[in-house]
C-alpha cells in the first residue's frame, strides 16, 4: 500500500498547516493549578495579560519552545531527516522570531505570514503526575485567511498534514484541503482533541468524506468521532471513511487500519514518563515519515511508538539530540534520513 502511494521517484516532502504557537512550560503543584480556575488537564483560552500574571505567580523559570500540533509533528519529521515545510501565521515580536528561528535550525522550511497581532502562546502547567493544564492565546495564528495560503505552497509535497484545530477556521480549513488535493498530496488529518470532535463532528465527517486519506486519532477522539466504545470497532469505522486510519492508545500502543487489515503495534520503551506533552504529535512524526519512506505499516507504527515514547521522557514536545540518536539507532536511520530496518 505505501509503495503504491509514495513511489521512490516521487516527492517525499511533508507539509504541515496549523497554529504557530510557542509553548511556555513550567512545573507547578496541584494547588497552584486549582488557583488558576482551569480544570486540571484541561485547556482554556485567555488573553496575554492573564497568562503573564499566572506565569509570574508560578515563580518558576519557564522553558519556551515552538509549539502547536502540526508544528510539533513537522519538526519531528525534520529531525528524522525528512523534507518538511510549515505554514502558519506569527506576530512581529520576539516569540515569532523564536518560533521561526527554532524551526529553521531543525531544517524545516517555514512559510510564515506576519501580523501586527502578537504571536500565539500556550502556558503549560505541568504537575508531578505529568498532567498538563493549558492557558492558551491563539493570537496571530487564528487570523490566517485563505488568500494568505497560495496553492504553490503545496507543490511537490507527498503528504499535507492539516491540524484538526483548524476546523474552527472553516474557510482556511477547506481551502488547505482543496489546495493539497489539487497538488496531488495525500491529506492527513489529526483530530486534535475529543472536545474538538464533539463540538464539530458533523463538519469533520463531511471534511473526512470529501478530502482525507489518512485519519489520525487517539482513543478518546476515535470514540467521539465514531460513537464506538470498542477501539477496534472504532478503527473499522474510521477506515470506512479514510483509506488509512490510526487509533493511538498511549502506553498500550496503537492500532493501524487499512481496508480490512488491522495491525496492532505495541508501545516502545520502558521507563519513567515525565510529561506527555506532544506524545501524539511526535507519534505522527514517526508514522508519516515512515509512510513517505515506503516502510510497511507495522514498521511505520513501531517508529511512531519510539518517537512518542522518547518525547514522554522530557518536559515539552521537543526530543533532545540524545533521544533522536536512540530512535535512529533502534530504527537504523542515519542522520540524513536514509536507511531503515524493522524496529526491535
Amino acid at each position: 500500500m505505501t509503495k503504491h502511494w509514495f513511489k521512490p521517484e516521487g516527492p517525499r516532502r511533508i507539509i504541515g498547516i496549523g497554529s504557530a504557537l510557542v509553548d511556555i512550560l513550567v512545573n507547578v503543584d496541584d494547588a497552584f493549578v486549582a488557583q488558576t480556575g482551569v480544570p486540571k488537564g484541561g485547556m482554556i483560552y485567555f488573553d496575554p495579560p492573564v497568562i503573564d500574571r499566572v506565569l509570574q505567580a508560578a515563580q518558576a523559570s519557564p522553558q519556551v519552545v515552538p509549539g502547536g500540533a502540526a508544528c510539533n509533528t513537522i519538526t519531528g519529521v525534520a529531525r528524522l531527516g525528512g523534507a518538511t515545510r510549515f505554514v502558519g501565521k506569527k506576530g512581529r515580536d520576539d516569540f515569532g522570531d523564536l518560533f521561526e528561528a527554532e524551526l529553521a535550525q531543525h531544517g524545516v522550511e517555514t512559510l510564515l505570514v506576519e501580523a501586527p497581532t502578537p504571536t500565539g502562546r500556550a502556558l503549560s502547567l505541568i504537575t508531578p503526575d505529568s498532567q498538563r493544564t493549558m492557558l492558551t492565546y491563539l493570537g496571530a495564528s487564528s487570523e490566517m485567511v485563505p488568500d494568505e495560503v497560495p496553492r504553490e505552497f503545496f507543490q511537490e509535497c507527498a503528504i499535507a498534514l492539516i491540524e484538526g484545530y483548524l476546523v474552527y477556521n472553516d474557510p482556511l480549513f477547506r481551502h488547505a484541503m482543496q489546495c493539497a488535493k489539487e497538488a496531488g498530496a495525500r491529506i492527513a488529518l489529526d483530530l486534535a482533541s475529543f472536545t474538538v470532535v464533539e463540538e464539530n463532528r458533523t463538519a469533520l465527517e463531511a471534511i473526512v468524506a470529501a478530502y482525507v486519506d489518512i485519519l489520525i486519532a487517539n482513543e478518546d477522539e476515535a470514540r467521539a468521532f465514531t460513537g464506538c466504545e470498542d477501539e477496534v470497532a472504532a478503527l473499522r469505522r474510521l477506515t470506512a471513511q479514510a483509506e488509512l486510519a490510526v487509533v493511538k492508545l498511549g502506553a498500550r500502543g496503537s492500532l493501524i487500519g487499512c481496508a480490512d487489515q488491522v495491525i496492532t503495534v505495541p508501545a516502545q520503551g520502558e521507563g519513567l514518563v515525565v510529561d506527555t506533552t506532544g506524545a501524539g504529535d511526535l507519534w505522527a512524526s514517526g508514522f508519516l515519515y515512515g509512510l513517505v519512506q515506503g516502510l510497511p505499516l507495522a514498521r511505520c507504527g513501531e517508529l511512531a511508538s519510539l518517537c512518542g515514547y522518547e518525547v514522554c521522557r522530557v518536559i515539552g514536545a521537543s526530543i533532545p539530540a540524545e533521544g533522536w540518536q536512540r530512535i535512529r539507532q533502534k530504527a537504523a536511520i542515519s542522520p540524513d534520513g536514509s536507511g531503515s530496518k524493522e524496529v526491535s
